[in-house]
């Protein structure tokens, strides 16, 4: 009897001093009343008081007591019990950041950051009742306040989260998308079966339930994975990488054999297949088929997800005209090269390469000193012949993820084929300021940036052997350029430094107002670039708006030498190759 009689006695000890918050938070109430400084208590009123006490306070001894009337009317409120009460208000204090950390608590009340570890299991309850995200950063936690929760705190009302039913597809992958986010791996599966089960009306729905992987739970996991990934990150090459972290060690090691074994129940069903890298299958990477995709996606029409992502696409028709001046060796081979890719020529030259057994992709290399022309040259080609752009920035391929780098690039390359099936006529593919990419590869490489470069090279020479439009890099630096990258580009152009005759042409077109004479001396004095032309004709106008009247040509001349960076005209050495 002695358990029960404990119980008992704790029960009664429990509703005596629920009894006496009440009574205190009622009395509290009333002197405020009297006092005529509020006719009623709120929740942000008690959060604020919360807050203020803790800080205060710093969680001490006294602190209990002097805050319970407010976290009693917090707790009765949001059904919460009092612990939970003292979090939440503390997490409505710093909802205005979006990656709120435990260690800030311990800041923010001035105590131990044990002491609020120890309250941190209550953040649980509050991320259940979705009154607060979790976010997974990496290897770490940290959470944030939903903007509804806090209007409905402001606006003294108990939060009620969305139902997960009769939800739309879109709002569907909106929750999924929450539920990666904010839920623990060992409760994940299980959140992401309930919204399927509350939504059989949707297509993915019932496709999911049509799969029969009832008693496949490693397999259902990643299947939802696979399509979050799909839909909403737009990742269709999905690695161990990728999910791994959703599961146990021993579960991933099952998963891998059963991948590289083909035993696995997606892939005999014709749900997942590997990806296809140059007509080969990749092992390492894996998607939905299309057939899945049709099936699982037929409420979102799939097939417009490529369009949508089109979005990759500079448009042709929006670059603007603009006349470029080259020399004449460079100016026959511009030319040339605008008449392979029009259109009426492109498609039977690649017929013809077809036939007679030899590539049909075209690459081409521009190179030469900054400002010569190069990128602006690919622009105007592109609006030229009608071709859209597609710009690899070569910055964000790297990655320092071991084999994130590679993904990367294969991803590229495959969004790229997809868009020469899809656009009439084929896009051309830019690697603007390709130096990082198209470097001598290293013999013998030990370092992991080393092997990673060499992977990343070799990759990009498998594809341009496979190329069925049209690549064209850019870069300053020909030095460095591997021998296998020389001998893949059909076209390699030098974009020198313009001669005299085509900078004072430059130099008229940028300054209209300038005489022939005058644009002959510039052009003679300085061995500028396009580009550096192109700077100083935006300081003249700068100057121009702000002193209201034309810059002399002392003043022209006073910018030609601050183009140059204070070093005598003749002395400074030439850039170029």
């Amino acid at each position: 009897n002695m358990p029960r009689t404990l119980s008992l006695k704790s029960n009664s000890d429990a509703m005596k001093r629920r009894l006496e918050a009440k009574e205190t938070v009622c009395d509290t109430e009333t002197e405020q009343v009297q006092d005529g400084k509020k006719s009623k208590q709120t929740l942000i009123g008690a959060i604020e008081q919360i807050v203020n006490l803790a800080v205060e306070l710093k969680l001490g001894d006294t602190f209990q007591e002097k805050v319970r009337p407010a976290l009693a009317y917090v707790a009765e409120r949001m059904s919460l019990n009092e612990e939970q009460a003292l979090v939440f208000a503390l997490f409505i204090e710093k909802s205005t950041d979006d990656h709120i950390q435990i260690s800030d608590f311990a800041k923010l009340v001035g105590c131990r950051t044990v002491r609020i570890i120890s309250m941190m299991a209550e953040a649980d309850i509050l991320v259940e009742k979705r009154l607060i995200r979790r976010i997974k950063n990496g290897d770490s936690i940290c959470y944030s306040v939903p903007m509804e929760v806090v209007n409905a705190i402001k606006e003294n009302r108990v939060y009620t989260p969305a139902p997960i039913e009769h939800l739309t597809t879109e709002q569907l992958f909106d929750r999924m998308a929450e539920v990666f986010e904010e839920t623990d791996k060992e409760r994940l599966l299980q959140k992401l079966d309930l919204l399927v089960a509350a939504n059989p009306q949707l297509a993915f729905c019932r496709t999911i339930q049509s799969y029969d992987l009832k008693d496949y739970n490693e397999e259902r996991l990643l299947l939802y994975i696979f399509c979050d990934c799909f839909i909403n990150q737009d990742d269709d090459m999905i690695g161990e990488r990728d999910w791994k972290d959703f599961f146990s060690r021993g579960e991933r090691g099952f998963i891998s054999w059963c991948l590289k074994n083909r035993n696995l129940r997606l892939l005999r069903k014709n749900i997942l297949e590997n990806c296809n890298s140059g007509g080969m299958n990749d092992p390492e990477y894996y998607h939905l088929t299309n057939k899945a995709k049709e099936e699982l996606f037929a409420d979102l029409q799939w097939v417009n997800q490529q369009t949508k992502q089109k979005s990759h696409l500079l448009d042709c028709t929006t670059f603007a005209v603009k006349e470029l001046f080259y020399n004449p060796s460079v100016q026959r081979q511009i030319d040339r090269l605008g008449e392979l890719l029009s259109p009426e020529h492109f498609t039977e030259i690649q017929q013809r390469l077809e036939a007679g057994g030899m590539r049909k992709g075209f690459t081409c290399l521009f190179y030469g000193a900054p400002g010569t022309g190069k990128t602006e040259t690919v622009y105007q080609l592109a609006r030229r012949t009608g071709r859209d752009l597609m710009v690899v920035d070569v910055s964000q391929i790297k990655s320092c993820w071991v084999g994130e780098s590679e993904k990367n690039i294969k991803a590229a390359f495959d969004r790229y084929r997809s868009y020469v099936r899809q656009s009439e006529p084929a896009p051309i593919l830019l690697f603007n300021e390709a130096d990082a990419v198209l470097g001598i590869r290293q013999e013998g490489a030990q370092r992991a940036v080393e092997k990673m470069e060499n992977s990343l090279q070799n990759i990009i020479l498998q594809e341009m052997e496979q190329l069925d439009g049209i690549m064209i890099a850019t870069t300053n630096l020909t030095q460095n350029l591997d021998k296998a990258f020389e001998r893949r580009f059909l076209y390699k152009i030098e974009f020198e430094k313009p001669s005299t005759e085509a900078k004072s042409r430059i130099w008229r077109s940028m300054i209209p107002t300038l005489d022939e004479q005058t644009a002959a001396t510039l052009a003679e004095r300085y061995d500028f670039s396009g580009g550096q032309i192109e700077n100083i004709a935006r300081k003249r106008t700068v100057d121009m708006i702000l002193r209201g009247e034309e810059p002399s040509f002392e003043q022209l001349d006073e910018y030609c030498r601050s183009e140059m960076l204070g070093q005598p005209e003749r002395s400074r050495r030439r850039i170029g190759f």
